[in-house]
């Protein structure tokens, strides 16, 4: 049973290759898409009112730095896809 089941899964190697690329490569558009998005807003945001500067700041900055701790996430399972 389980002899089958990695028989089948090395026959579909090229195209679990493949969708490993495409997630990393849709994994760091979608980090650049929301990281330009938090930045464009804190600078409306900073903006209209400048003295709360130092808070829009540091939440934008946390934010960002969620997203992109996402998409390394993302990026990292796909190339263990890619690799193993």
């Amino acid at each position: 049973m389980l002899l089958s089941i990695l028989l089948q899964a090395a026959t579909y190697a090229a195209f679990a290759k493949m969708g490993a690329g495409i997630g990393a490569g849709l994994a760091a558009i979608g980090a650049g898409l929301g990281i330009g998005r938090i930045g464009g807003g804190a600078v409306e945001a900073i903006a209209r009112q400048p003295e709360a500067v130092g808070d829009i700041r540091s939440n934008m900055i946390i934010a960002a730095a969620l997203v992109e701790g996402v998409a390394f996430f993302a990026i990292v399972v796909c190339l263990l896809i890619l690799f193993i």
